[in-house]
């Protein structure tokens, strides 16, 4: 009987120890894990997805996420220049990583194996600053259903969209908030030139309904029948149309805009070789296949798969974008923008 008590309390006291053991092993690896703060545009919903995929190799890196549009993140970064917070950018419009640039806020980096990306995904640099991610192109967003009940017809191009039958009935991206609606107001000024340009945004405006702090809000709000047309991205029309939602995926006749989005390492960052870390993942297979789930068009060659009701003809009207002019005038253009069309903003929440 005591020895069988002496094993029993022996048993217990095995277990005790190795339990404190394991709570002490747990609290030094959570002690010896680097925080990477991670600012990002990308959609709210994919944030764990993406921590989760980078911690599958890199367990000992946490990343604490600072998300918001990325009209909003990006003038964070440029307030913070002079006591930068950030350690890291992944997800944000090229423009905005061009325009951080020029400010030299980004550390130069080339991460490896950034040789395998698409030449037009990186910066040209020795040492890019920056490096890409995916593409994303403009498109219409449009209801056949809700249309006929205000007897719409169906536009073909942007100019379609001036016309008096489309009044109250578009939705489209404020571009100060929106990396999609500030691809939309440079690629129309790229394309009709700036005085033309601006004529026509005063046209638009005329038939804005709002405008939305969100990229793909437009294209959601004509999916799900809130709107018969909204001004997006041509991803975001094609995932919502294969699953089940009645679109049409319009790309005008005139061409469309296209922007990049891009990751790069913020200068002045304490946490610079974890940084570096993340930006050598940035660029994997693993990284860009991530990406294609959110994604058209991605910086590896090879990876993308084709996408389900996604336009064919949109290669051939992607115009000849000048993202270094879109960065270098930005400030400027949104001013402008402001002063003509933001008393349409729909709240920021």
């Amino acid at each position: 009987m005591k020895d069988k008590q002496t094993t029993e309390l022996l048993s217990r006291v095995i277990k005790s120890t190795l339990a404190t053991a394991l709570i002490g092993l747990s609290l030094n690896a959570q002690a010896s894990q680097t925080e990477l703060t991670v600012y990002t545009g990308l959609e709210a919903s994919d944030l764990k997805k993406y921590a989760e995929r980078f911690n599958e190799d890199h367990p000992d890196i946490k990343i604490n996420w600072v998300r918001d549009s990325t009209g909003i993140i990006t003038a964070k970064l440029l307030a913070e220049k002079e006591n930068p917070r950030a350690d890291v950018i992944w997800g944000l419009a090229g423009t905005s990583l061009l325009l951080l640039n020029e400010e030299d806020m980004l550390e130069p980096y080339a991460p490896k194996g950034v040789e395998q990306l698409s030449e037009g995904f990186k910066d040209a640099a020795a040492e890019p600053a920056w490096t890409g991610m995916d593409a994303w192109v403009a498109s219409i967003c449009f209801n056949p259903y809700e249309a006929e009940k205000y007897d719409l017809p169906k536009p073909e191009s942007w100019e379609d969209l001036l016309k008096p039958v489309y009044q109250g009935h578009l939705i489209m991206p404020n571009p100060a908030s929106s990396g999609t609606g500030y691809l939309d107001v440079s690629s129309w000024l790229q394309m009709f030139g700036e005085e033309k340009g601006w004529e026509y945004m005063d046209g638009l405006h005329a038939n804005i309904a709002r405008y939305t702090h969100s990229g793909s809000k437009p294209c959601k709000l004509a999916a799900s029948g809130e709107i018969p047309i909204g001004i997006s991205f041509a991803f975001r029309a094609a995932k919502l149309k294969e699953k089940g939602a009645p679109l049409d995926v319009i790309v005008p006749t005139e061409g469309v805009g296209w922007e990049l989005e891009a990751a790069g390492i913020v200068r002045g960052t304490k946490n610079l070789e974890a940084a570096k870390t993340l930006m050598d993942w940035s660029v994997t297979r693993k990284a860009n296949e991530l990406y294609n789930e959110g994604f058209a068009v991605v910086a590896m060659p090879g990876v993308a798969k084709p996408v389900k009701h996604f336009p064919p003809e949109i290669t051939e009207r992607m115009i000849k974008n000048d993202l270094q002019w879109a960065a270098s005038n930005r400030a400027q253009i949104l001013e402008e923008w402001s002063s003509r069309y933001d008393s349409k903003s729909e709240a920021k929440e």
